[in-house]
């Protein structure tokens, strides 16, 4: 098996401050880590749940990819990650048995991570990150 664990749920949200507080204060979530992702144009902030996250989205730019999937769906679910041993490894798994992918190559993610996203096309409509720890 490629997956380790699911890492988080990602939720892509207009208001990241009114997201945390809402996790904050109905759930007593609090943010564990928090960052401006420039590559990928957003800011994110994690909230730790036994031993994974919930990842909070929002837009930095109006041209980023979350920017984009917020014009055409609004907020909510964005993506699942699942966490990998090797993520080159997992990506190779998956282009060798013909699936799309969005990274052709394994790139850095938030949080000093290796990360690879799969196409939703391919994968019954979720967009799917490998995250390498």
């Amino acid at each position: 098996m490629l997956f380790t664990e699911i890492d988080h749920v990602a939720i892509a949200v207009f208001d990241l401050e009114a997201a945390i507080k809402y996790y904050q204060d109905t759930f007593g979530c609090e943010v564990e880590h928090r960052e401006l992702v420039e590559k990928d144009g957003v800011e994110e902030a994690l909230l730790k749940v036994a031993d994974s996250y919930i990842q909070l989205l929002t837009p930095s730019r109006p041209d980023s990819p979350v920017a984009k999937y917020m014009e055409k769906k609004g907020e909510g679910i964005h993506h699942v990650g699942y966490r990998v041993a090797d993520c080159a490894a997992a990506l190779d798994a998956v282009k060798s048995q013909g699936h799309k992918v969005i990274d052709d190559a394994p790139r850095p993610g938030s949080r000093g991570t290796t990360v690879a996203f799969v196409h939703p096309k391919t994968a019954f409509g979720t967009l799917i990150e490998l995250v390498q720890e």
